[in-house]
């Protein structure tokens, strides 16, 4: 039986003014991953791509761990974007080969009345093929259950972001505007690796 399950989450952060501005800090999305992700989860493939190992999940009788190939860039004016390039299952090898999941997200500083917000939008659609002993699961129940997973792995990102990346941002900025003065004041570019 073939289901589909969705969630949205939106998020909106006014952004603590720093001596170097978020943009600069968000042109680096390798920072912006640690800082949405517990570091031990996550693997870096290459500039861009990283592959997620997300925490086991339970639904209903069934227990699995979720693996995403994520792409990650950034945009000259620091827009992030992210988006789903790969996934697999493990421990269900019936749902590995019958599912897909597809996670688009954006991340963009929004300057109003002279504050900087963050503000973001992030999308998550899984189809699967539930195994039989599912089937006879009212459908309703179904999807109000893996709608709610996907909304709990949304609302656990949207958390890490508000609590883990301006404080990143902060350590981030504070650590620049020193390397900068110890350099008779000579600022470096966005690329500038960081102490």
């Amino acid at each position: 039986m073939q289901t589909r399950f969705f969630a949205s989450q939106s998020v909106e952060l006014a952004v603590p003014e720093e001596p170097v501005p978020i943009q600069h800090y968000l042109r680096q999305p390798q920072r912006l991953v640690s800082a949405l992700v517990d570091p031990n989860r996550i693997e870096q493939l290459s500039k861009q791509r990283y592959k997620l190992k997300m925490r086991p999940k339970e639904f209903l009788m069934l227990k699995f761990q979720p693996t995403v190939d994520l792409r990650v860039w950034a945009k000259p004016d620091g827009t992030v974007n992210l988006v789903s390039v790969g996934c697999e299952i493990r421990g269900v090898e019936y749902i590995d080969r019958r599912f897909s999941l597809d996670l688009v997200g954006k991340l963009s500083p929004v300057e109003v009345d002279g504050v900087t917000y963050l503000k973001g939008k992030a999308d998550l659609t899984v189809e699967v093929e539930l195994p039989p002993p599912l089937w006879m699961t009212p459908k309703p129940l179904l999807e109000t259950t893996g709608n709610g997973l996907l909304k709990s792995v949304l609302m656990t990102i949207k958390q890490r972001l508000m609590h883990h990346l301006l404080s990143d941002y902060h350590q981030w900025a504070s650590g620049e505007t020193e390397v900068s003065l110890g350099h008779r004041g000579q600022v470096f570019s966005p690329n500038t690796p960081t102490v």
